[in-house]
């Protein structure tokens, strides 16, 4: 059962832009600190910041309230698994939300992909809810 489905699409030189004029606050405001220092270590640092923004705007599209009723910017963080697949850990308020937004007996699992070909990046999150798993040896 889809719960939600987001997606943004952002110019890669407004980000570079809003990190020329504001600097570490413009950073520090929209992304957490594992984010900066991952970005940072990264070839091409405006498109990887570009994406993750992409990204935290679509789930927040995908949660219903974009970034207000207590979902902060810095409640959505963007990873990567071993196998570079970008995947979106809530927390804070986005938790809360996401939370009152599963039904009993479900769990929620977030969808995301990002992609960029310059000067736009562009992010899709699609919120899933699917049945918890069984308990073990509940066997008839």
């Amino acid at each position: 059962m889809i719960l939600g489905i987001g997606n943004d699409v952002v110019d890669i030189r407004r980000i570079e832009r809003a990190v020329a004029r504001f600097g570490d606050r413009f950073l520090a405001r929209i992304f957490t600190e594992t984010e900066r220092r991952k970005t940072l270590a990264r070839p091409n640092t405006a498109a990887g910041f570009a994406l993750r923004y992409a990204a935290k705007e679509a789930c927040a599209k995908a949660l219903g309230t974009g970034f207000r009723n207590g979902v902060f910017w810095r409640d959505l963080r963007v990873d990567n698994l071993p196998s570079g697949q970008p995947v979106m850990t809530l927390s804070g308020g986005a938790e809360a939300r996401l939370v009152r937004l599963t039904p009993v007996g479900m769990r929620a699992v977030i969808h995301v992909t990002m992609s960029d070909e310059p000067p736009m990046a562009h992010a899709v999150v699609v919120i899933d809810a699917v049945p918890l798993a069984p308990a073990a040896g509940g066997g008839a």
